[in-house]
């Protein structure tokens, strides 16, 4: 539950951010008030956040400490609730349903008018291009994680090069998608329970997997959203089915 001037907890997020969104509902959903900080367009949100030691959102902070959102289970202990999260689909699976958004989102991006490809997205300045980069992206850095290179959060804010067409981008995404099982067929290790580098610490390739599947599918939802509100009918939309399992939030977009 959201108060947004007397909360102890502040919650530092943007528009169109898949984590911040999450972060937001798991937080009413149990009941934890804080204070809402949007720091898109907002120099003194930005730095607040920048005060705490903090380049990224989102951010849970008490005071002066803060914790990183990208695993539930740091923000649990920061602020120490007796909460449970679900436990992660197994890794096979995980893999199976990133490579349906990842062939999703390579034809959501084919289907953009010519004219809406780069054009900003409601309030947030990420257009349909980079946002179909953006899951691609996702996936190769987790790709690259499970190589042991260091996840590195500014990586999320890579963009596509100006001069890709709708169709690069797409067959760059499945490129991705193609190396990606490349690797899942030669990994050893199935049960993916190695430590990979982030930037939020060191985690098991599996949380990480969780991560980037539901975090991948969360755009790839957003994408959706672009087509239907541009007068296009996605080719295939997403069933619960599809997401059953991942801790996507319910919503699909948060102002």
């Amino acid at each position: 539950m959201c108060n947004e001037s007397h909360a102890r907890i502040q919650v530092f997020w943007q528009p169109g951010c898949s984590s911040c969104l999450r972060t937001k509902e798991f937080l009413a959903k149990h009941g934890i008030e804080f204070e809402s900080v949007n720091v898109h367009n907002n120099p003194a949100g930005i730095a607040a956040l920048r005060s705490l030691g903090a380049r990224s959102v989102p951010v849970v902070a008490v005071g002066n400490k803060f914790t990183l959102c990208q695993s539930f289970d740091d923000v649990i202990r920061f602020l120490g609730l007796n909460v449970a999260t679900a436990d992660a689909l197994a890794p096979e699976a995980l893999v199976d349903k990133l490579a349906l958004v990842l062939s999703t989102a390579a034809q959501y991006v084919e289907q953009f008018p010519h004219e809406r490809l780069r054009v900003g997205f409601r309030d947030r300045n990420r257009t349909g291009a980079d946002t179909a980069y953006h899951v691609f992206r996702v996936a190769e850095m987790a790709l690259q994680a499970a190589q042991q290179i260091e996840l590195k959060f500014e990586g999320f804010d890579d963009v596509s090069p100006k001069e890709w067409t709708a169709t690069d981008i797409a067959d760059w995404g499945l490129s991705v998608r193609k190396r990606f099982l490349e690797w899942w067929d030669n990994e050893a290790d199935k049960s993916m329970q190695f430590t990979v580098p982030t930037y939020y610490g060191r985690h098991t390739m599996h949380n990480v997997m969780e991560r980037t599947t539901w975090h991948a599918a969360h755009h790839t939802r957003q994408l959706a959203l672009m087509l239907t509100e541009y007068g296009v009918t996605p080719f295939y939309t997403l069933t619960a089915e599809d997401l059953k399992g991942l801790p996507v939030p319910e919503n699909v977009w948060d102002n």
